[in-house]
């Protein structure tokens, strides 16, 4: 049996709206997916693959008997948020596969998703409160991924947790940045009901280091844990910066989401009959392509200056590595013209707005692996791309010094501004803040690996 590739909902169907664009996997056609798990000698996919151990093989095993709730049993010894990564992780144990060294990998991610949702249908996720308290009290500062696994980790171990979350709701960029059309804020409401039945409580629209002091928080909790991500944006410096119409790619998918899920009355950035170009050429940039569709963009443009990815696994990531090749979103195939090896030299304007982007083309040195070194330009390739609505999405710089939290508790800077724990003082640093901006699954592996 082979690995199923339709798993979206048709494109003239899901782009005209803003529900989930990825289908549910029936039983019957899992049972028969996950079954060629069974043939794998050595699991890669947990022992290497999956940050957070999930043990694939088993709960495949499980799925493939149709024992459901089983296979939920697994899942949910090491994975405390399955419908989150179910829906959004790019599946890094797939990619470790041993089916894939020959063949296609196993359908893991999806399978995931169908335990979780098998057993939210069923009642059979439940809140797991500690049998008892140990005395002790915790404060996480932020509640996105790594702060809402550090929160579930330390309450089920008898802590008595607060998570502070400077904006209306928690989730961070579960609920901000992550379009709905790719999680339903709805499951992150689900999500939280059982947090807080397990004893969990979440102080919202409070900001650490302005509405109150990290140094007080410090004072009251035995233990404090920094979970406030990656929030400094990289910015693209250029001639014509200041030119209305530019933005950073979270200020247009926060605005969105916001409006969607209630939170404000109309979307702050809207993108319908303009042409949109955005630059970066990763799941953020995919994220702004699939919002400007579902917002009634008249073109939508995305650009890289890094060179085109093969189509294959590249040799410079051999199995068992996460390999880089060429990927295509969902969002991409509802229609955008995707560019590569393009450096962008300066913002063009009109009356103050943007109206395109000049650009070059670069030619890259590889690596004898095949891993892009450095690019230089191409003379006589200079081109300017009409937009005017553009979208930044090249990642995230870390944590800026200024930052009041790190002030306020001392904390110390990596040379690329992640914050440093103080374990003597109590004071522990997890996900993308103290390792760089990176995947939820990582950021959620970061929380639960506390010890305390």
């Amino acid at each position: 049996m082979q690995r199923t590739h339709d798993t979206y909902r048709p494109v003239g169907e899901r782009k005209g709206d803003w529900r989930e664009v990825e289908r549910m996997l029936g039983e019957d056609e899992l049972r028969d997916r996950t079954s060629r798990c069974m043939n794998c000698g050595q699991p890669f996919c947990h022992a290497y693959g999956c940050p957070l151990g999930n043990l694939a093989p088993d709960q495949n095993r499980a799925v493939a008997r149709g024992d459901w709730k089983r296979a939920y049993e697994l899942l949910s010894r090491n994975s405390d948020f399955p419908e989150f990564t179910s829906r959004i992780c790019p599946a890094l144990c797939e990619a470790s596969c041993v089916h894939g060294l020959d063949d296609e990998a196993v359908t893991i991610r999806q399978s995931e998703k169908r335990i979780i949702e098998t057993a939210f249908a069923n009642g059979w996720v439940v809140p797991r409160p500690p049998a008892a308290a140990n005395g002790k009290r915790a404060a996480v500062i932020g509640a996105g991924p790594a702060g809402l696994s550090a929160a579930v980790t330390l309450r089920r171990r008898g802590w008595e947790t607060t998570v502070y979350e400077r904006r209306a709701d928690i989730g961070g960029l579960l609920r901000y940045g992550i379009p709905c059309f790719k999680l339903d804020k709805a499951l992150v409401d689900r999500r939280r009901k059982i947090l807080e039945a397990e004893g969990v409580r979440f102080v919202t629209g409070c900001e650490v280091g302005v509405d109150v002091s990290a140094e007080w928080l410090a004072r009251r909790h035995d233990a404090v844990v920094v979970a406030i991500g990656t929030p400094a944006a990289r910015d693209l410096g250029i001639p014509g910066r200041g030119l209305g119409g530019i933005h950073l790619a979270l200020e247009f998918l926060e605005g969105q989401n916001r409006f969607l899920t209630g939170e404000i009355a109309e979307p702050p950035v809207c993108t319908k009959g303009r042409r949109v170009l955005v630059i970066g050429g990763g799941d953020t940039g995919s994220d702004c392509v699939g919002t400007a569709i579902r917002q009634g963009a008249a073109s939508v443009t995305q650009i890289e200056i890094m060179p085109r990815p093969p189509e294959t696994r590249g040799a410079s990531t051999p199995w068992p590595l996460w390999p880089y090749q060429l990927r295509t979103s969902s969002s991409h195939l509802e229609g955008c013209e995707r560019r590569w090896g393009l450096n962008s030299l300066r913002f063009v304007g009109e009356n103050g707005a943007v109206a395109g982007v000049e650009v070059e083309t670069v030619e890259w040195e590889f690596s004898p692996e095949g891993r892009p070194l450095k690019f230089h330009p191409v003379p006589g390739t200079k081109e300017t791309i009409a937009a005017d609505r553009v979208f930044l999405a090249m990642g995230f710089t870390g944590v800026p010094a200024d930052n009041p939290i790190a002030a306020q508790l001392g904390l110390e800077f990596t040379p690329r501004t992640a914050l440093v724990s103080d374990e003597a003082r109590g004071i522990f640093c997890v996900g993308d803040c103290a390792n760089g901006a990176s995947l939820v699954v990582r950021a959620l592996a970061s929380g639960k690996a506390l010890r305390l």
